[in-house]
């Protein structure tokens, strides 16, 4: 058995070592070919009108994001104030910028820790602010039905994004040529020194 047990962790540890690199990039990979365009569009729907949209968001984007104090205002965005601008704003660059880091591999660990708070934020507004709960989107867990959108689609999303957080962007990275490059610069000041 102790033999068996030896084979098996000498073939899996050497595995490990040679996949970690590919695993980080195709952890980019599965982000961008199903989340990527998902946020995109998400934040495309709170950009204003105008090349300054990006500063003044639709109506749509306070109702997306502050479904509930949109209402109680009587839809009436004046009533909004600086903070729900601010919000929004953030919000609606963080569905473009952060998903964008990712693909890239740029800062990953940070954009990823940043798109898992975004997810838990987007969860909680879908749950509480849209009425999620009442529909019946929040799902369970271990109940042989694997398609709620929140704890079970939103589980794998978040999974691969701490996958990123703990193992970076892998080699084919910005993370990895901005790395290369201050290494490069380390060594050039050691040698002249």
């Amino acid at each position: 058995m102790r033999a068996l047990t030896q084979i098996h962790d000498g073939l899996f540890g050497g595995l490990e070592r040679l996949t970690v690199p590919v695993m980080t990039t195709l952890a980019r990979f599965v982000f961008a070919a199903t989340l990527l365009l998902y946020y995109w569009n998400s934040g495309a729907t709170k950009l204003g009108d105008g090349p300054l949209g990006f500063l003044f968001p639709s109506d749509g984007a306070y109702i997306q994001i502050f479904p509930k104090t949109v209402e109680a205002a009587g839809y009436d965005f004046s009533a909004l104030g600086a903070f729900h601008w601010a919000v929004v704003v953030a919000g609606t660059w963080a569905e473009f910028l952060l998903p964008l880091a990712i693909v890239l591999g740029l800062f990953t660990r940070l954009a990823a820790l940043g798109m898992i708070g975004f997810i838990v934020v987007q969860s909680w507004v879908d749950l509480f602010g849209h009425g999620g709960i009442a529909q019946g989107t929040l799902g369970a867990w271990f109940d042989r039905m694997p398609d709620s959108i929140i704890l079970d689609q939103r589980a794998f999303w978040v999974f691969v994004l701490l996958y990123l957080v703990f193992r970076g962007g892998g080699p084919l990275s910005v993370d990895r040529l901005l790395s290369g490059r201050a290494d490069g610069r380390d060594a050039a000041r050691q040698a002249a020194a």
